[in-house]
């Protein structure tokens, strides 16, 4: 086919990969222009942008959609499909209905639950035991379109929004290629009005540590915003993130260290196994207590 694909950061690399490597023929890429990023504050191209550009595609990055030239240059394109993952631009109804088989979105959740801007992220903070990935023919309102494709996979007790993100694109990358090739057969069955849910963008705000909740919600709270913002915790005045925690049993006021780096919580504690301090790389707790003496107490 025929194909513009739209998208921005890493979790839609390996789908734009998937479609060249399947022989479909891209038109244009379409992501969000390059922004400043770095010590040099120098405008730095997303990593669609970088990935499209080393496979010889060619790349437009408009600010929006909704003027008439935008939506002439995307309809001259002549596409049979449009294929979005991540892309991070609502699309006019202009743009929704040039391609012949409309735009296809692959959404990481199992819609209707976590429509919007962070499902990975708010699944894991939820506690849902599973979640997946939709192929859903778009239409104006968010992403309340008709499903083609969907596939499940369980969120295990210690899984992170980062493991989650790498799994959930690849098999974004496998169910787009099934969708495309069974198009016409596919039936597109309307999600259900019930069990709406709305996965709203990660305020870094949300991240500072509660310890007075219980230990299941903490340890969600933790590993459903690692990497990224990361969730963190003062250590002796020290900012550090932690990446990777597991509810276990334990007593103890909130913040109260118990043992090694578990800390107790509300009710319960939480084992941290990952974390990173300020200027350094993520590592194993263990190898943070190295060079980080932990005081009685965490805030």
């Amino acid at each position: 086919m025929r194909i513009v694909f739209m998208g921005t950061p890493d979790f839609s690399v390996p789908v734009l990969e998937a479609l060249v490597g399947a022989g479909h023929e891209i038109a244009c890429v379409y992501c969000q222009p390059p922004r400043p990023a770095g010590r040099g504050k120098k405008d730095r191209p997303t990593p669609v942008h970088a990935r499209a550009q080393a496979l010889g595609l060619r790349v437009r990055h408009p600010v929006s959609l909704k003027g008439a030239e935008a939506q002439a240059e995307f309809a001259a394109l002549g596409a049979d499909v449009a294929v979005v993952v991540a892309y991070g631009l609502i699309l006019p109804q202009a743009v929704l209905d040039a391609p012949m088989l409309g735009c296809l979105n692959i959404h990481a959740s199992l819609l209707p639950r976590w429509r919007g801007a962070a499902p990975i992220h708010r699944a894991v903070m939820a506690g849902d035991g599973e979640t997946g990935v939709c192929i859903m023919r778009m239409e104006a309102g968010l992403d309340t379109g008709p499903v083609l494709l969907r596939a499940a996979t369980p969120i295990g007790a210690a899984e992170t929004t980062g493991d989650l993100h790498d799994r959930l694109s690849s098999t974004g990358a496998d169910l787009i290629l099934r969708a495309l090739e069974d198009l016409p057969r596919l039936e597109a069955v309307a999600q259900p009005e019930e069990g709406v849910t709305y996965a709203a963008k990660i305020d870094k705000a949300e991240a500072r540590i509660d310890w007075t909740r219980p230990a299941s919600e903490v340890a969600r709270h933790i590993n459903g915003l690692s990497p990224f913002p990361g969730a963190w915790c003062e250590v002796a005045g020290e900012r550090v993130k932690l990446l990777r925690a597991l509810a276990v049993a334990g007593e103890g006021a909130p913040g109260q260290v118990t043992e090694g780096f578990t800390v107790a919580c509300g009710t319960g504690a939480v084992r941290i196994e990952r974390a990173q301090r300020a200027g350094k790389g993520a590592m194993a707790a263990e190898d943070v207590l190295r060079g980080l003496a932990l005081p009685p107490v965490l805030t």
